[in-house]
């Protein structure tokens, strides 16, 4: 009788039976076919292509601790920094994160990459970053401000101790002789359909350190739900200039499946002649996990300049997959 494969084989079958216990894995993802054409001055129709895989995965710990790990495939993300030793390095690969929580002692959230500080997770503009998401208004590297990312950052979440309140603070350890930079963020939706959140975050890099401010508010009553928000950038060197992102937006839920939005966002620039304004209007409808959608957007002054040669239009139409 093979005493050593007796043995080993039930210690394998013991660690099996530990793991399937202590968590489970799971695997979700979206897809997205679009059609989008932009004039004035711009690309003309093209054709458009989302895909991301979620591997999500964790159990409860015997003190009551609850760890999950989440790792996204998303082809494409990172396709400009294939090679190098940090963390981004290899793309198709993208965000990926490690959280243990537990109802006493609250959340904390490590980020390896594509996470956000406590500010920079609410600073999406009521109308959802008209110049950003396809609007092709902005060419990489010359868009509004921003505040410090998420990537190897730890987010903490305070337990609930007021019933509708959230708050959470967030660290980014100071890269390539920058400075470190840390956040806060408040939220409230104690009362029926409004939620409130204010957010303060530090753009912390060589040469470009500047403190933001987030605030937004919305209402839903009935069908209706609007929204607003303001964001603005206070720059530290007297050679950058200080930037707001001030938006609204009106929803209307027509039925379970359709809805029907239109929002504008206006962006100053100290020292910049004319005011960026950017608008969209969108149609949504939902069936059976498939969201179709038709969105046409407007944007005038674009990098101050006036006129003809600061606009641009685009419509677009896409179907978006869920499994």
């Amino acid at each position: 009788m093979n005493i050593k494969k007796i043995g080993l084989t039930a210690l394998a079958a013991s660690l099996v039976s530990v793991s399937a216990h202590a968590g489970e894995m799971s695997v979700s993802g979206g897809a997205s076919i679009g059609l989008k054409n932009t004039s004035k001055g711009s690309t003309g129709k093209s054709w458009t292509m989302g895909n991301q895989l979620t591997f999500s995965g964790g159990g409860e710990l015997d003190n009551g601790m609850n760890v999950s790990l989440s790792f996204v495939l998303d082809q494409g993300d990172d396709a400009g920094n294939t090679t190098g030793a940090d963390d981004n390095a290899g793309a198709p690969f993208d965000s990926h994160s490690v959280t243990v929580s537990s109802d006493t002692l609250g959340t904390l959230v490590f980020s390896g990459e594509g996470g956000s500080s406590a500010q920079s997770s609410i600073d999406t503009t009521a109308a959802g970053d008209i110049w950003d998401n396809g609007s092709g208004f902005y060419a990489a590297g010359s868009s509004p401000l921003y505040g410090e990312s998420g990537d190897n950052s730890m987010m903490y979440t305070l337990p609930s101790f007021i019933d509708g309140a959230t708050i959470k603070a967030s660290y980014s350890p100071g890269g390539a002789g920058g400075p470190s930079a840390t956040s806060y963020a408040v939220g409230y939706t104690g009362v029926e359909g409004l939620s409130l959140d204010y957010g303060v975050g530090e753009i912390a890099t060589v040469g470009n350190s500047a403190d933001i401010t987030t605030m937004k508010a919305a209402y839903a009553y009935s069908s209706f739900t609007l929204s607003y928000s303001n964001t603005e950038a206070e720059h530290d060197l007297s050679s950058n200039t200080d930037e707001e992102i001030s938006s609204w937006n009106l929803a209307y839920t027509v039925s379970d499946d359709l809805s029907i939005a239109y929002g504008v966002e206006t962006i100053e620039t100290e020292g910049q002649a004319n005011d960026e304004e950017g608008e969209k209007f969108n149609v949504s409808y939902t069936t059976g996990g498939v969201t179709i959608s038709a969105t046409q957007y407007n944007f005038e002054n674009i990098g101050g300049t006036a006129g003809a040669a600061g606009e641009k239009e685009r419509w677009s139409l896409s179907a978006t997959f869920a499994f």
